[in-house]
């Protein structure tokens, strides 16, 4: 009997890690927080081209700053809050009971919760990454005799508009969730709006759309994206044990650490090792145990055990024009995998006496 239950078991694994991802993501996209964070990440998207004309640098340059950083910054709010509502408050409310109490396994909850809420994440960063791109393509406007791009400008507003008016109707005659539905109607909308645009001209002139393709900001964003899924599943093992106040704070406090951890803990382990190997070159290197050996050992480990963001965010490169090659993305990118696995196991551990 206990064979049999542990093989129905195994085959219902994907149907219910499919069912709670699906209805994870489907309340998360639900939440009025997710559209706030969205038109708010939008308008600043917007306005940081008029903003980036009073840098006496390269305004452009500027501006690829600017909205790099409201894509992360906005992305990391929502990871904080869809990764708390989506396990905090239910086993807070003991909804959570409800599922754990009928045969599923607790790891399948718990990577359903997180695949959901990645999910999630992933509509809202394709959103904010496509209302970027169509700005990145407009350009700034640095003097008064600056031409505008028309397409963008007819196709990027006219997106935004078909798609607050499509979740509007739906949400009055269907009952349809109007965040979800803006959500649901804009990120698509505006990827088809920004492919259009890479084949005209400021004033619709037919030109090669590889000369409008910004690949390497799309780079750029994707290693955002998995920053971002990092940051979640963080935020997901918090909450496993913690409330909704102590899962924000950590989930800002591991991005802050993260993007300053080079120089919080490389540039003094960096500046320790080269003490140490100058004392050992004079003969006075000491023991192993000393106060020196131990802080650095204790660097190395808290180096070690924070996510490092730096490698996720490529602003500098992008605003370079430097290339992003291969032999960077691939580690980049399996780090990021590995930190998720970690953190889920993590959460798996926590939550499996919870």
């Amino acid at each position: 009997a206990r064979r049999a239950r542990r093989a129905a078991l195994a085959m219902d694994f994907i149907p219910q890690l499919w069912a709670i991802a699906r209805n994870t993501a489907v309340e998360c996209v639900r939440q009025p927080v997710t559209l706030a964070v969205l038109v708010a990440g939008t308008i600043l998207i917007v306005m940081s081209i008029p903003f980036s004309g009073f840098t006496l640098m390269d305004a452009q340059r500027m501006f690829v700053d600017l909205g790099l950083s409201t894509v992360f910054v906005c992305g990391t709010v929502l990871a904080a809050f869809l990764a708390t509502s989506a396990l905090s408050r239910e086993i807070e409310v003991r909804t959570a009971l409800t599922v754990v109490s009928t045969p599923v396994r607790r790891p399948v909850f718990v990577w359903g919760k997180f695949l959901g809420v990645a999910a999630a994440l992933t509509a809202c960063t394709a959103f904010l990454a496509c209302a970027f791109m169509l700005a990145d393509m407009h350009g700034t406007m640095p003097t008064v005799s600056t031409p505008y791009h028309f397409p963008v400008l007819t196709l990027g507003i006219g997106a935004a508009v078909a798609a607050v008016a499509a979740a509007a109707w739906c949400n009055y005659f269907y009952g349809w969730s109007f965040p979800a539905a803006v959500l649901g109607f804009g990120a698509p909308l505006l990827a088809v709006a920004y492919l259009v645009c890479t084949v005209y001209g400021k004033d619709w002139t037919p030109v090669p759309p590889w000369t409008q393709f910004r690949g390497q900001l799309w780079i750029a964003i994707g290693l955002m994206w998995l920053g971002l899924c990092v940051l979640a599943s963080s935020a997901v093992a918090t909450s496993t044990r913690f409330g909704q106040v102590v899962t924000l704070g950590v989930t800002f406090g591991c991005f802050l650490l993260g993007l300053m951890s080079d120089w919080l803990l490389a540039r003094p382990i960096r500046d320790l090792s080269a003490a140490l190997e100058r004392m050992a070159a004079d003969g006075d290197a000491g023991s192993m145990f000393d106060a020196s050996h131990a802080k650095l050992m204790a660097l190395r480990a808290a180096y070690a055990a924070v996510p490092n963001f730096q490698v996720f965010w490529l602003s500098d490169a992008v605003q370079q024009k430097r290339d992003i090659p291969l032999a960077f993305v691939a580690p980049s990118a399996a780090s990021g995998v590995l930190v998720i696995v970690a953190a889920m196991g993590i959460a798996v551990a926590m939550f499996q006496r919870r």
